[in-house]
Formats: C-alpha cells, sequence, structure tokens
C-alpha cells in the first residue's frame, strides 16, 4: 500500500517500501491491533512512520532488519534537515521503539537498535478552546426550522454536553443512548466502554430531532446511526468539521475551529465551574490523568485573567 504522506511529510513523494520490509509492517500493525485494540487512525500513524523510515533506507540499499543505532540517528539528522517538526520526530520514535521491540521478540533481530535513542523533551501545548459565549454562539447557528440545520444543532448539543471524540460522535448507535437516564454508552479508544451524562438541553434536542429529522434522512432506511448525513449514511470526519467552521464562521468567529475545540470546551469550562479532574477524566475517557491535566492549565490561566480584569489589585 502505498505511504499517504500528512501535511508534515506533503514534500516526499507517495511511495511504498520494498516488499519484506512492507509486510513486517503489515505484520506489527496487525499484531498490536489484536493485542490492544488500537484505532483505525492510530494503526494508520504506526504504518505511515515506519513505511518513510523504510524508505529512506531501502534509498540506501538496506532493509529495516538491517537497522543499527547509527542508522537511525542518521534517519533523525536527516529529519531534522528536512525542517520536520519534532512533534513528528517524536511521533515517528514512540512507532520505532514498539516496532522493534516486536521485531526483537518475533526475532527478526538480535538487538534493539532503539535502546540508545533517547526520547526529544517535547513541550505540551496548551488545547485551544473557547469561551462559553463562543460556544453558545456556535450552538445557536444552526437554522433548526431545516432538517440538516436540527440534526447538526443536536450534535453540537451533544458534542459540548459529553465531552465525545468526533469519531465517537459520528460512529453513535440508537442502542448507546438512553434519554430517560439522559446518558450515553461510549465506545471509545481501545473499545472501552464509559458512560456519560447529556443534560437537560441535549436531551431536548436530540429528542426533537429524533422525532422528524433523523426519519427525513434516513427516508425509510434502516440503520441504527443517530447522526446520518444527507445521503443517509454515516457522516464523514470530514464532513461534520467543515460544518462546524461553517457555524463558527456564521457567528463572527475567527478562530481556527475543529470539532475537538468542543471536546476542549466541554473539559475547560467544567473545570472552570468547580468540575473533579478525575470525574473529566472518567468523562472524557483518557486512560492516563496527565492527559487530563493539560486542560488545568487552560482553566487556570482563564482565572488568571478574570482575577487581572476585575480584581481591584490586579
Amino acid at each position: 500500500m502505498p505511504v499517504s504522506l500528512k501535511s508534515d511529510d506533503k514534500r516526499f513523494t507517495r511511495r511504498e517500501p520494498q516488499s519484506d520490509d512492507a509486510e513486517l509492517i503489515r505484520l506489527f500493525v496487525d499484531a498490536i491491533w489484536l493485542e490492544e485494540g488500537l484505532s483505525k487512525n492510530t494503526q494508520a500513524s504506526y504504518r505511515r512512520d515506519l513505511s518513510i523510515f523504510a524508505c529512506w533506507l531501502n534509498d540506501q540499499g538496506l532493509c529495516l532488519v538491517d537497522v543499527d543505532t547509527l542508522r537511525v540517528r542518521e534517519y533523525l539528522l536527516w529529519r531534522f534537515e528536512q525542517h520536520l517538526r519534532p512533534g513528528s520526530t517524536a511521533r515517528f520514535l514512540s512507532s520505532a521503539r514498539r516496532f522493534f521491540r516486536y521485531l526483537l521478540r518475533e526475532s527478526y533481530i538480535s538487538a534493539d537498535p532503539m535502546l540508545l535513542i533517547a526520547m526529544p523533551k517535547k513541550g505540551r501545548s496548551l488545547p485551544k478552546t473557547l469561551t462559553e459565549a463562543d460556544v453558545e454562539s456556535i450552538l445557536q447557528a444552526p437554522d433548526v426550522d431545516s432538517v440538516l440545520g436540527l440534526r447538526d444543532r443536536a450534535m453540537l448539543e451533544t458534542l459540548y454536553a459529553s465531552g465525545l471524540r468526533v469519531t465517537e460522535l459520528i460512529s453513535l448507535q440508537l442502542g448507546q443512548i438512553n434519554l430517560e437516564l439522559g446518558v450515553i454508552r461510549v465506545v471509545g479508544k481501545g473499545a472501552k466502554e464509559r458512560l456519560v451524562p447529556l443534560g437537560d438541553e441535549a436531551v431536548r434536542w436530540i429528542k426533537e430531532y429524533l422525532g422528524v429529522a433523523r426519519k427525513a434522512l434516513l427516508s425509510n432506511m434502516s440503520d441504527e446511526t443517530v447522526f446520518p448525513s444527507q445521503r443517509g449514511t454515516v457522516m464523514t470526519r470530514q464532513t461534520f468539521w467543515h460544518r462546524i467552521k461553517r457555524y463558527a464562521l456564521a457567528s463572527g468567529i475567527e478562530k481556527n475551529i475543529s470539532p475537538h475545540v468542543l471536546r476542549h470546551a466541554f473539559a475547560t469550562h467544567l473545570l472552570n465551574h468547580g468540575a473533579d479532574l478525575r470525574v473529566v477524566q472518567m468523562m472524557l475517557g483518557h486512560s492516563d490523568l496527565s492527559s487530563t491535566q493539560i486542560y488545568t492549565h487552560v482553566a487556570q490561566q482563564r482565572l488568571q485573567s478574570l482575577h487581572q480584569q476585575h480584581h481591584p489589585r490586579g
């Protein structure tokens, strides 16, 4: 399969590694999927990072099983000379560590070339978020007198009320929602389940949407998807992203908006109003509390700003 290059690697030609290397990468990705149930996006990231590395090796007459520590360092230097982002390189190193541990375990190699390679220290950037007024403007933007507008309002309310990942939202099934209890049973990363409350406002909009708009979108087709596309099929991430951008622009918000920004707003606003960090962690579906702690910095920045603005000695 050709290497799919994202924005950080778009200057490179679409290529595929030699067949032996491509097969090793395939076996590795299949193995970690079986062991951990990783998402398709995570699998694609591993495959992409390792395939680009393999193509670089192939240009030098080498294969993945020939790699030693020196070759890895030469590759890292090459990435630096290509001005690839530190975050992208850190992701490659993480992929390579797991890959070569797998090769060692399966006896494809006799020594791990990554043992002496240090992971770079990478500062975590603060997530982009929205003010509560911004969110309210976006929620009000869809034309709820139309089928698509009513669906979008229900989707936005659900996203902001629950903090779902966009993939979790667009793949949501009817059996996962209990409107009487006001909760969603979410199947997240690694097939882990969690219960997330919806809140009265989201429940109200979902009920209104289910009563009219969803039937019109499905046109008598049988489907369990809660929020189908205009064609009655599962909506793509890109489609929902474009619709959110459209509503943000209509609201006069010029920030670079994505569905994930509403997830960030969900977490930040909860913390701003006194929610416990562990509770937010469970609702977001984070396996590690450190992933959630980044929001405490956002909330603290907001509190400092409010203090400076309103305190007489701020």
